[in-house]
């Protein structure tokens, strides 16, 4: 891969100030003080939250400490999408501090899956990989991987270690020298505006006469509505980790540089700002 790890680095390092606040039908022995924490874009929910979890415990009655799930203005955050996909796709356009309310109870079944412990967390998160090597590499380079290393990416995310991680995961970016890119692109499109979970296709990230697709040609394949509108006026905006990238940057560039660390691609497109 092309080595910008600058970039890399600016990717892994994101973080969203927010405020964690607990639910006003939470019962408590007395008033609960928000908590707040600089969130990692690149991490789970569930993997970061065991401060604001006790934070909150310690002013609730025992007896009415369930589940813990959070919500953002009436919408209950999968812990299953990486931070700055939730908030890229939820809030990117509030102001900071993100405010994030606690639940401990009434868990909303039909909106989130459960997560008992960070096993599930860490079974989700390989799974991933596992998928989109098989798409970039037909499974060869992970399969090549030995227990331990898959042990490494996990801890790396885990205990925020960008070099721990890296060190495993720059094989998974890397691809043979007489090949152009990946044989296909991990990616999935969420869209604010419909309940569809997300969009994800095979899509190459060279085209058939040599040329690099861009970020535009990939929109246009997959949700030509997120690039043009009828009126021509651009209504929506394409974020990843928080910016809009040109739409004339390589896929491949961005799938190598801008992956989240399940190595996938996620793609927020959402109403534009109207003022």
């Amino acid at each position: 891969m092309t080595d910008d790890k600058d970039v890399l680095r600016d990717v892994w390092f994101g973080r969203i100030p927010t405020c964690f606040t607990l639910y006003q039908d939470e019962i408590t022995e007395r008033e609960a003080e928000p908590y707040y924490l600089l969130l990692p874009r690149i991490s789970y929910l569930t993997l970061v939250t065991d401060k604001v979890k006790k934070h909150f415990q310690k002013v609730m009655r025992q007896e009415e400490v369930n589940e813990i799930w959070f919500e953002y203005e009436g919408t209950p955050l999968k812990w299953h999408y990486p931070i700055g996909l939730l908030f890229d796709l939820h809030a990117s356009n509030t102001a900071l501090p993100w405010s994030i309310t606690v639940h401990f109870k009434n868990f909303p079944e039909k909106d989130l899956l459960h997560c008992h412990s960070k096993d599930v967390i860490e079974a989700h998160f390989m799974a991933c990989i596992k998928e989109a090597d098989a798409l970039k590499h037909k499974s060869q380079v992970i399969n090549e991987m030995q227990k331990k290393d898959h042990k490494q990416l996990w801890m790396g995310l885990q205990n925020d270690k960008f070099e721990q991680f890296w060190a495993i995961n720059r094989k998974l970016m890397e691809y043979p020298p007489e090949d152009s890119g990946f044989r296909y692109i991990p990616f999935r499109i969420y869209q604010a505006t419909t309940e569809r979970p997300f969009i994800q296709k095979l899509f190459r990230p060279i085209a058939s006469g040599g040329e690099l697709h861009t970020l535009g040609d990939l929109l246009k394949d997959v949700c030509p509505s997120a690039i043009t509108s009828e009126d021509g006026e651009q209504k929506t905006q394409v974020m990843i980790h928080g910016i809009e990238p040109m739409l004339e940057t390589p896929i491949q560039w961005l799938s190598e540089h801008m992956s989240y660390p399940d190595n996938f691609l996620h793609i927020s497109i959402i109403p534009r700002p109207t003022d």
